[in-house]
């Protein structure tokens, strides 16, 4: 199978990526990543000798390179390439509805145009908002509450409207929040693990109250690698790990992790539209056959592990030395 992956330079991009390639050797794997603040090569370092692996730089928005990859042959593609932080939507929400929505229909239409077998389009529970009690269903109402989220529940639209409209073969996976290795460091989880480390303050939002459902990001891949696999199209798919943690208890367990002093803990200003809640039933993808591995205690160890033993990576980040030194690589190109 030859498989195009958007955004795959990216933190669950390039993990999914790793996981493709351990699970099918043979597959051949082209990554299109436009290499903003959020796409590391790095995170690839280990597989960019593999033969089955090529990466080109490029923006899903531009039908010219999308459609350059897809008239050579791909039997799918799998659409990670998003802007993605709240903040970030909230301080500069153009960039979201371009990438995401724009983007999105660039990618449709090559589908249909080179008759490509399968497109999915990685989402986010966000698109679904707040809910005070129960999980959200694959057929629940859409109530986004941010520019980031609004961008995601438009393309999910879009997606489905192109597969009512044309029969385009579609699928939509929308995952709870993930954490682990290569994710960038302005997110919660990355952010307090490498704030604690150098005994910086870890920003709490309000109280800490706000909870969401969080998964290892490998559990995801594997979810995402089934829907590929087994999925019906025209169908969506939520994926939850049933870990539910407020922002306050992630943070308690990252410090006692670290053996750092709650002391470093800040409570700051709430961001505007901020969701209490999130939860997601993944019934619908457990019947066939999805189970996550990874306890939340499991996963975290792993993550904090793999920050520790990788302070160069997000020390490179964090102090935009690598930003730096891939906008002056490909400045030349």
């Amino acid at each position: 199978m030859k498989v195009l992956v958007t955004g795959g330079a990216g933190f669950i991009g390039s993990n999914f990526i790793h996981y493709l390639l351990e699970q099918h050797p043979g597959y051949q794997v082209i990554n299109l990543d436009k290499l903003t603040y959020a796409g590391n090569l790095e995170n690839l370092d280990s597989i960019k000798s593999n033969p089955n692996y090529v990466f080109i730089r490029g923006d899903i928005c531009d039908e010219k390179i999308v459609a350059k990859i897809c008239e050579k042959g791909v039997d799918a593609i799998i659409n990670f390439a998003a802007e993605t932080h709240v903040d970030r939507s909230i301080l500069e929400p153009d960039a979201f509805i371009r990438t995401d929505i724009f983007g999105t229909h660039t990618l449709l239409e090559a589908v249909n145009k080179y008759k490509v077998k399968k497109y999915i389009q990685i989402s986010t529970d966000e698109v679904y908002g707040s809910i005070g009690h129960g999980s959200f269903k694959e057929n629940s109402p859409l109530n986004p509450s941010s520019p980031y989220s609004a961008s995601k529940a438009g393309a999910d639209l879009l997606v489905m409207a192109y597969h009512k409209t044309f029969e385009t073969p579609v699928m939509i996976t929308r995952c709870s929040n993930n954490y682990g290795p290569y994710q960038y460091p302005e997110k919660l989880i990355p952010l307090f693990i490498t704030n604690a480390m150098e005994n910086k303050e870890l920003p709490v939002y309000g109280k800490g109250e706000n909870i969401r459902d969080w998964i290892y990001v490998e559990d995801h891949c594997s979810a995402i690698d089934l829907v590929l696999h087994k999925g019906e199209i025209g169908e969506i798919y939520n994926v939850g790990a049933n870990q539910e943690k407020n922002n306050l208890e992630v943070t308690e367990t990252i410090l006692k992790a670290l053996d750092k002093p709650k002391s470093l803990i800040k409570f700051v200003k709430d961001r505007p539209g901020h969701d209490l809640r999130y939860s997601i039933d993944s019934s619908k993808l457990q019947e066939i056959g999805w189970r996550p591995k990874y306890s939340f205690e499991e996963g975290m160890k792993l993550t904090v592990e793999w920050y520790v033993k990788n302070t160069e990576w997000w020390q490179k980040i964090k102090s935009g030395e690598y930003l730096k030194y891939y906008q002056k690589q490909y400045s030349k190109r």
